[in-house]
Formats: structure tokens, sequence, C-alpha cells
């Protein structure tokens, strides 16, 4: 595969690679199946080795039943899991071996790539037994108040103390992997934008670095630089965002306020430069649809921009009521956040010091001033911190990237031959986004696999809850900034 160094490995071998893995530091990325030949599974396990650009990709070919390595690996529990109910497959092992996309009533499911997947056995949330009166046991949603998304959440707890949590998710199921199956490459950026809205540039980008390396086309210069300004400005909203929503938990109402205020210019800011708030419409296979020229007003109006939020920050800093309730709240372990598969700001707050795009640059990010923040407390306040860096590291790339912006072609001819594939990733709002293409005999796309950061820092937040406080729990989950878009696809 484009974009990762291969290694054909037979069952017997996969445990022997996954402990050699573990010691050296690396750390996997994601694993998916898929059917070269419409019959034969093939299982994928993709992953990044310390000091190296290139990730590492294990394949294990026409096996049905393979050795779980989710007691090595822990982050693999729910891609195995997804691969069970999804295509399949067996992992001889698995510490939980029980559906995890699949509801009761879904007793075949086809994924389009010519593997069947067996239906669940039992698809309600696995608890632990406590034989004790006085622990209540609270079902709450799937339906939830306000716009949340779905999502059935089961507490365990004595008073306010909560002894276990169990979120059951994937009501929202859209196979959108499957949708790609079939489609003109050119058009897979479409389908990619809509996975989840709030990340559309990021899965866009990395769908389209993906089929970028499968053709192996080289994008012009000024279409790599414009990603980067699109990848940033999609950040800074989100982060705002984030802001916003996270004081509204800790009922600063007039942080809330002035920080969904901020995020509501920074979407101006993007509709006014590309014609859509969620910087839709602009990404494709081999650089961008059409020009943008950004003109001095855009630098302008993100130094204004910039000196509010500072203005906002400071604030923030200084409320202490809203402090209170984030310090030592939600605290995820170095090791746990590696292990379960953190990412993203979550991952950095917990002392993981990664970035895609310092770590394996993509787009225009090679050579640029990117300052990456990294905090040890791994609690909702060093989350909220971590995002605050990464919102003033933003705003100093978008004006690098104005300050040097050279005119010239922003489309290159990209089409990759048929049986191609390639690896593409970026570095989104939430984490890391990556998009493994297959294409098919027809030119088309075979398959497309989505790793997404939600996915990930589902996995691991359960972790921070269990032991927790009930007051606690919407701003630890807040703190996390989770979407069920971008985890159920």
């Amino acid at each position: 595969m484009i974009g990762t160094r291969d290694k054909q490995l037979s069952p017997a071998e996969l445990l022997a690679n996954a402990e050699a893995l573990r010691t050296s530091g690396g750390r996997l990325q994601f694993a998916y199946a898929w059917a070269p030949t419409g019959t034969s599974p093939e299982v994928r396990y993709v992953s990044a080795i310390p000091n190296q650009q290139e990730f590492q990709m294990w394949a294990v070919a026409g096996q049905r039943e393979l050795p779980s390595l989710t007691p090595v690996l822990p982050l693999l529990g729910w891609y195995e899991r997804e691969m069970m109910d999804l295509q399949g497959l067996t992992f001889v092992g698995h510490p939980e071996p029980y559906p995890l996309v699949l509801r009761p009533d879904d007793s075949t499911h086809i994924n389009g790539n010519g593997l069947n997947g067996g239906g669940p056995t039992n698809g309600r949330p696995h608890l632990p037994d406590i034989d004790a009166a006085d622990v209540q046991h609270l079902p709450f949603g799937p339906i939830r108040a306000d716009v949340l998304e779905s999502a059935e959440f089961t507490f365990l707890y004595v008073g306010e103390h909560i002894i276990h949590y169990h979120p059951r998710l994937f009501f929202k199921h859209r196979g959108m992997e499957a949708r790609f199956e079939g489609t003109d490459p050119q058009h897979g950026a479409i389908i990619a934008e809509r996975v989840s809205a709030v990340g559309s540039l990021a899965h866009s980008l990395a769908y389209c670095e993906a089929v970028e390396r499968a053709a192996g086309c080289e994008i012009p210069q000024r279409a790599k630089a414009l990603r980067v300004l699109f990848a940033e400005l999609e950040r800074l909203y989100n982060h705002l965002h984030y802001l916003g929503h996270l004081c509204h938990t800790t009922t600063l109402k007039v942080g809330e306020a002035q920080g969904k205020l901020l995020e509501e210019t920074a979407k101006q800011l993007n509709a006014r430069l590309t014609g859509s708030r969620f910087l839709r419409g602009v990404l494709t296979p081999g650089g961008l649809r059409r020009d943008l020229d950004p003109g001095k007003w855009l630098g302008n109006a993100l130094e204004n921009l910039r000196e509010e939020f500072v203005a906002y920050a400071d604030r923030l800093e200084a409320s202490e009521s809203h402090l209170d309730r984030l310090i030592t709240t939600g605290i995820l372990p170095e090791r746990v956040a590696f292990d379960q598969g953190a990412t993203g700001p979550i991952e950095r707050a917990s002392g993981l010091d990664r970035d895609l795009r310092r770590d394996h640059p993509y787009a225009g990010y090679a050579g640029l001033p990117l300052t990456v923040t990294a905090l040890k407390e791994g609690d909702a306040y060093a989350r909220e911190r971590v995002r605050m860096a990464e919102v003033e590291a933003s705003f100093v790339l978008c004006q690098r990237i104005l300050l040097l912006l050279e005119p010239g072609p922003v489309h290159a001819d990209c089409r990759p031959a048929p049986l191609a594939e390639g690896l593409g990733w970026a570095e989104g709002p939430r984490g890391s986004t990556f998009y493994a293409v297959h294409i098919g005999a027809d030119g088309r796309l075979a398959r497309v696999k989505i790793k997404s950061p939600s996915f990930s820092n589902w996995r691991a937040f359960p972790f921070t809850v269990h032991d927790s406080n009930m007051m606690d729990y919407a701003i630890n989950e807040a703190s996390f900034g989770l979407t069920m878009a971008g985890c159920d696809r």
C-alpha cells in the first residue's frame, strides 16, 4: 500500500509482532478487513513506528479466524469487535467477544465488500455483577435532551459516586464505508465530507491524500498551502465551539456565549472564503476544486479574531468557578491513553507528544513552524489548555500561509490505476483521521476504511468515568469533545 511499509504475516506470527511493536514503543493506529477477491478476507493492521515518518502495515490473508491482539494492544478491542460484527471474522481470545455495532434484531449484515457478518447473540451492555442493595442502576438514553446524538449510557453508582460506566453507541451507524464502494474515486471526497460535519475538511483531506498516494500524483504547491489553511480554519472553529460548550457544562454562561460568538465569527470567515461554513466543496483528489484568493481581508480578520480570543482565554483563566470544575476532573493517565488509543488533544493532554502534522507531514505542513503542546495532568483542565494552545498555533500557521502563498495551479490530474491502493491521514481538531483506499479492477472504489478520532477517544473515555462523580460527568464528557457521527460512521 502506498504510504506504508508492507509486511505479510501468517496468523502464527501476529502475536510476536504485536509484542515487538509494544516493546519498541510503536503504536497500532487501526485495523480493518476487506476481500480483494470478493470472498477471501484479508486483515490489515496499520501502525506507527518511533522516529519513522512512514507507517507500517501488516497483512494477514485468507483467514476467517485469527488470534486476538487485544490482550497485547488494548486499543484493538473495538476494531476486532467491529470486524466480528461487520465481516463475520473470529478473533480467538478476545476479552470482550460481544457485539459493538449491531443490535439484537440485526441477524445478518452485508458490508458491501463481499463478506457476510454474523448477527450478535447479545446486544445489551455487559456489566459487572454487583450484589449490593445500595448500588443504583441508571440506563440513560438513547434519546437524550437538547440536540444530542443518540447513545445509551449505563451508570452503576452509589449516591453520587460512579462505580462503573458503560456507553452503548452505534445507534446511528450509517454504513458510510460501504457507501463509497462502486463510486468514482474523484467523487469520493463528497462522501468523505459527510461522515462527520464538524470534521468535513479533515475527512476529505485524508481521503484525497489516500487517492493521491494510490495514483502517485503530486499536487501543486499552492494547493498544498491552501489545504493547510483550510485545515487550521477548521481547527479554529471547532476549538472555539469546544471552549463555549465546556463553559456551558460548568454553568459559566457568559463564557459560553462569548465562546460560541467567536465560533460563529470563525464560521462566517469560512463561508466568505469558500462558500461553506463547514469548508465543504473545496478539496478533490489532485488538489482543489477551484482556486481561492484569501486576499488581505482574511489576514486582518484573523488578527482581529485572535485578539478577541486572547482576551477571552484570559477571562476563562481568571474564572475560578470554571477552573474549579475542571481541575482533577476526568483524569486520563498517560499509560491508559496510550493503551486505549486516545488521540489528538486528548492524548496530548495526558502526556503523549504526538501529532500527525509534525510526525508524519502531509499537505503543506512539512517545514512549517508548528508548535505542539503536550501536558501531563490528563484532566479536563489540561484538555482545555491544550486546545487553547492549539488555537494560538493555528492563528500563527494561518498567517504564515497567507504570507508565503504564491500564485500557481491548484489541481493536477490524479486518477489511480485499477487495483491501486493508498493510505491518507490528517490531524483533525479531534485527532488522527485515516483513510485506506482500495481501487477495484474497474477503476472504481472497492473498499474504503475510515478511522476517525472519536472512534478512538470514545474507547478511552470510560476509563475517566469509573470511580468519578455524577456531578462531574457532563463536564468530563464535554472536555473530550466527542461526536457520535464520527464514531458511528
